[in-house]
């Protein structure tokens, strides 16, 4: 054997995964995923550990669609919300510093938030979700008048804790991007840093996670992902968002590969006391700790209840999804970058299914992405009947979730501005969930802008009977009827 035939060979095993990730889990994980990606369901990067060991990482798709970069495990995804776990983690160092108490209130390190959201809230209702502040990303018209802008985060913070609470602090759950926000408008105040160098000093650099940071559009960061938004027949680049505005509650970009260290730090000392990671974990309303959701997974074919520790992420262009299975050291984290088609909920079900010995449930082809180009080639009616033939024939082998319908008629109706063929679609996922409040309520939405009030009004009118809660029904039939 030649030197260069020996150093090749060498390089090729030292590349291979240990003996132990070679197992039929590994294949069976590793062509799991490639079904979705194939169904066009998955477009990013996966990684699989066990007890430390990395069994399965790779990527899928591009990372760049218009030089053709494909994604692999060291390319740099926007985690989104995954960010409020570096979040919390600073604030509980800054507890155990005793530089900041999680039953202080926000005034107390903040004497310029207003006194009715200074004095009545705490550090743990902002970690937990249970605030009352209203969340930013949900005012209207956010994402199309203020999402392109650059704020302070004082000047972000101003906009929120001005406004009346939701509700009394701490009597109620509600995910609430404000709430990470303003801590780390805490954190820069106690630390006397910009949230990012805090991160940087504090949590990054002692990880040696170099493929981690602040997110900004400006600077050069190799690897990085494109995010995209699927369209009718194919995808267009993401919208544009400034990353002050997601902050410390979403601006975050990572690997793979870093936030498997990222794991295995949480298994150590390296960050927190004991004491502080059960503070983190200890699930309270709706499960959520503090940026975590702790519960029970329930795997199909297994008689126990799994216990897991996960959050997941989406913002313009990505989605993410890191779960911890801590009762055997196991983590899977998925970073895509073509949200709206990706099924990471169900490829991370499957993948737990197949770490715990059991058979995953294959991926299906939505039934949109069928009906559309029959839609295009012979027109929406159609498309029912091929609808109906499908699923009559074939129930197995396609997706006809209620979702796949209303997903198919949003994108007419939005995208393609086919007002009547939406309302076809929409009809359509009536006849097949008449019991569904929320598709009433889309047929209701397509009839008003097809100028169809009368029959506006009647479903708005049957979603509300369904779901008396149907904020959106209720909100659309006050309007139809004060036209």
């Amino acid at each position: 054997m030649t030197r260069r035939a020996a150093t090749v060979l060498l390089t090729c095993l030292w590349l291979l995964p240990p003996v132990a990730a070679q197992s039929d889990r590994a294949r069976h994980i590793d062509e799991l995923i490639s079904a979705y990606h194939q169904l066009d369901q998955f477009h990013g990067s996966a990684l699989v550990a066990e007890k430390g060991q990395v069994i399965l990482k790779k990527g899928c798709g591009l990372a760049n669609r218009e030089f053709g970069i494909p994604n692999a495990p060291d390319t740099k995804f926007r985690l989104g919300s995954i960010t409020k776990q570096f979040t919390a983690t600073l604030v509980l160092q800054l507890v155990e510093q005793g530089k900041l108490r999680l039953d202080g209130k926000i005034g107390d390190y903040l004497p310029e938030c207003p006194k009715k959201v200074g004095e009545r809230i705490t550090i743990h209702q902002l970690l937990n979700h249970t605030s009352g502040i209203p969340s930013y990303t949900g005012f209207p018209g956010f994402a199309d008048k203020l999402s392109r802008d650059p704020l302070t985060p004082l000047e972000l913070a101003r906009m929120y804790w001005e406004k009346e609470l939701e509700f009394e602090p701490g009597s109620r759950y509600a995910y609430n991007n404000s709430g990470y926000h303003l801590l780390g408008v805490l954190i820069e105040k106690i630390t006397g840093h910009p949230y990012a160098k805090a991160l940087q000093e504090r949590i990054l650099t002692p990880l040696g996670m170099k493929d981690t940071g602040y997110d900004d559009y400006n600077t050069i960061l190799p690897r990085r992902a494109s995010g995209y938004r699927p369209v009718l027949d194919g995808y267009l680049n993401a919208a544009y968002l400034d990353m002050s505005l997601p902050y410390s509650a979403g601006a975050l970009y990572s690997t793979v590969e870093d936030l498997h260290v990222w794991d295995q730090a949480l298994y150590s000392d390296k960050l927190l006391a004991p004491k502080s990671k059960d503070l983190m974990f200890q699930p309270g309303m709706n499960n959520y700790g503090y940026g975590w959701i702790i519960d029970q997974a329930a795997i199909p074919g297994l008689d126990r209840k799994v216990p897991r520790i996960a959050h997941g992420g989406g913002i313009n262009g990505f989605n993410t999804l890191l779960t911890r299975l801590p009762e055997e050291r196991r983590l899977i984290v998925l970073l895509s970058n073509t949200p709206g088609r990706a099924r990471l909920g169900e490829v991370n079900d499957g993948i737990m299914a197949i770490l715990h010995g059991q058979k995953a449930q294959p991926p299906k082809q939505s039934i949109a992405q069928v009906l559309y180009p029959v839609i295009q080639a012979e027109g929406v009616q159609a498309a029912a009947a091929r609808y109906r033939k499908l699923k009559a024939e074939q129930p197995e082998r396609l997706d006809f979730r209620e979702r796949e319908l209303n997903t198919l008629g949003y994108a007419l109706m939005t995208e393609a501005k086919k007002v009547k063929e939406a309302v076809e679609i929409f009809k359509l996922n009536v006849e097949a969930y008449p019991k569904s409040s929320n598709v009433h309520d889309s047929l209701g939405e397509a009839y008003a802008r097809d100028g169809q009030k009368a029959l506006a009004i009647q479903h708005c009118e049957k979603a509300l009977a369904l779901d008396p809660k149907n904020a959106n029904a209720a909100k659309r039939l006050e309007k139809l009827r004060q036209e």
